[in-house]
């Protein structure tokens, strides 16, 4: 019965609590992988913390954009929006952090492997991406 609700939802554009609960799910070992590989950056560059500053805020707002339409409606696409520039502003820096390397883009087979992954803060995107759609679609029944 309640695998058909939430098809039921799915199809009439009701996800607002799932893409609430996905967010609130899915930052957490996000930013323990960010964590994790900007370590081993020694994070370097101020702009590395930012993605798991937002980490607890973004957490809550997803947590509580499954309890309250307002919050689903406000404070989760207010940081989701920043979560995604953060992922925005990430890809830019990883592109320059290979380009700065030994050989830049010219040593493609070593810098892309060994430098920070291009497109890794694209995850930041998306799961930004998430939370502003909440905002927008309707809740479930």
């Amino acid at each position: 019965m309640k695998l058909a609700r939430l098809l039921a939802n799915i199809r009439e554009g009701r996800m607002q609590k799932l893409f609430a609960a996905t967010i609130a799910a899915s930052v957490p070992p996000l930013a323990f992988e960010i964590y994790y590989e900007h370590y081993k950056g020694s994070f370097g560059d101020k702009w590395m913390w930012t993605p798991l500053l937002l980490t607890p805020p973004l957490t809550a707002a997803g947590i509580a954009g499954v309890f309250s339409e307002r919050a689903a409606r406000t404070w989760l696409p207010a940081l989701s929006a920043l979560y995604a520039l953060d992922g925005a502003i990430g890809v830019i820096t990883h592109i320059r952090g290979v380009q700065k390397r030994p050989g830049g883009f010219e040593e493609p087979t070593y810098n892309l492997a060994m430098g920070p992954p291009l497109f890794a803060p694209g995850s930041l995107c998306l799961v930004g991406m998430l939370g502003l759609l909440a905002a927008v679609v309707k809740r479930e029944k």
